[in-house]
């Protein structure tokens, strides 16, 4: 990372906007903002122009707000979604309270299409077959012309497939910036999940597509350093926070989980919560618990569905509510993740504001936020090295490392903190002080 650093391509202070600067966008593109979007643009199949004709107008009555707008769309997100998820809600309810000077809008894919009051709007696509609840819209355009109807000042591409390329659409049409937020590299993806043949193509995709955003957010210096491999510049390093006060030790309820799974007192609990995917390595976390044998235990949240009973594993229900996670998470002794090509790892975060220590791997985005202080990194991603970085992590004072794991994550990983950085960020690419005049300048006196 000197390297990168050296060539000034990745940007990873936290600068103020001490005088925001004008947008760098065409200027003509400006006279497009009041362009009317009409209902035929919108039409997805027969049967729904009812719907498709009442969202509209609920979104164009939002449009008339006069505030500068963001708007977030990605696909990242469905009923069981996990980091993405919480990242924009949590962005979503810090605006509200921080910058009420900034209007917000979340549009997401969904069963139909629909404007809650909370500012979130769902457009109907299709449920991708063993996708766990994803939706994949079908047209670019399409998606463009509903981002761009709700007439945004910035918007923010939160993945590279229909959604960010509907982003760049809307982009154009509305005359704003775009900005670009690296949440995975699906590249290694399409390596992992189909071989090694796919990932060139789709990372000469992923690269056209991120070098066409204004500004591109990383969470991580790994993600950060894949987008420069691959050709991308204009990049920025802002990791994901965390809730501190829904993810708290004082959810620590031990005897209630040793109760709820029917172990004995003695068993060292080993948590993992997230989605049964294949690049969360929960095979590794499974044969090294194995390996250990007792009084090792793993309790797979959400991350078991589908998995035949194996020893020493327990699997709990996917948990929506981010309050009964956190319980089952502080419950836990030690928290473990065996991916090694995580972009962030945001529950890896949120399992420190738990007051528990982590076990990773020492690869990927895992790698940036644990260290010896807060837990152990294993040397690699095989079930030996694991269960080696597992033995390790007991030989030491795990509640002493769970108290450094908050004070940590408290420290350096509070949402407000992110989310001031982030808007400077917007407030650099449009030109909008608003983006970082804080509560307070809003106050009537």
């Amino acid at each position: 990372m000197a390297k990168l650093a050296h060539r000034g391509r990745i940007q990873t202070s936290r600068g103020r906007v001490a005088a925001v600067p004008k947008p760098k966008f065409n200027e003509f593109s400006m006279s497009m903002t009041d362009l009317d979007v009409q209902e035929s643009e919108l039409r997805l199949i027969p049967g729904l122009d009812e719907e498709v004709g009442d969202t509209l107008r609920r979104v164009k009555a939002a449009s008339s707000d006069p505030r500068p707008r963001l708007v977030d769309t990605t696909m990242l997100y469905a009923p069981k979604s996990g980091g993405v998820k919480r990242y924009l809600l949590s962005k979503k309810a810090w605006l509200e309270q921080n910058r009420p000077g900034v209007a917000h809008t979340l549009v997401v894919p969904g069963a139909r299409h629909h404007v809650k009051g909370d500012g979130i709007v769902t457009l109907h696509a299709t449920k991708l077959p063993f996708g766990d609840g994803y939706r994949w819209p079908s047209s670019v355009k399409r998606w463009g012309a509903w981002v761009a109807a709700m007439k945004p000042t910035v918007i923010e591409a939160g993945d590279p497939y229909t959604p960010g390329q509907g982003a760049l659409e809307a982009g154009q049409r509305a005359g704003c910036p775009v900005v670009g937020f690296c949440h995975s590299d699906p590249a290694s993806l399409a390596a992992l999940h189909f071989g090694e043949w796919a990932k060139k193509p789709v990372e000469k995709r992923w690269a056209k597509l991120f070098s066409q955003f204004d500004r591109v957010v990383s969470p991580s210096r790994f993600i950060a350093s894949r987008l420069e491999e691959a050709g991308v510049r204009d990049i920025v390093i802002r990791p994901l926070g965390v809730e501190i006060d829904t993810f708290r030790p004082d959810r620590r309820d031990r005897d209630w989980l040793l109760q709820k799974t029917g172990l004995p007192a003695h068993a060292r609990l080993l948590c993992f919560a997230g989605r049964p995917a294949k690049e969360k390595n929960i095979d590794v976390l499974i044969e090294a618990v194995q390996k250990l044998g007792d009084p090792y235990y793993l309790v797979l949240v959400g991350a078991g569905t589908g998995l035949p009973t194996e020893d020493r594993v327990i699997s709990l229900p996917y948990e929506r509510d981010p309050k009964a996670v956190a319980r089952i998470i502080a419950s836990c002794d030690a928290f473990v993740h065996a991916n090694d090509r995580e972009p962030f790892g945001l529950i890896v975060l949120e399992a420190m504001a738990c007051g528990r220590p982590v076990v990773g791997v020492n690869a990927g985005g895992v790698a940036e936020t644990v260290n010896a202080s807060v837990g152990e990194l294993a040397r690699s991603a095989d079930p030996d090295d694991y269960a080696q970085a597992v033995e390790a992590l007991f030989a030491r004072d795990i509640e002493a490392l769970g108290q450094a794991a908050r004070m940590h994550t408290v420290e350096n990983f509070a949402w407000n903190r992110v989310f001031q950085d982030l808007s400077m960020v917007y407030a650099d690419v449009s030109g909008e002080a608003a983006f970082v005049q804080p509560s307070e300048a809003w106050a009537v006196h």
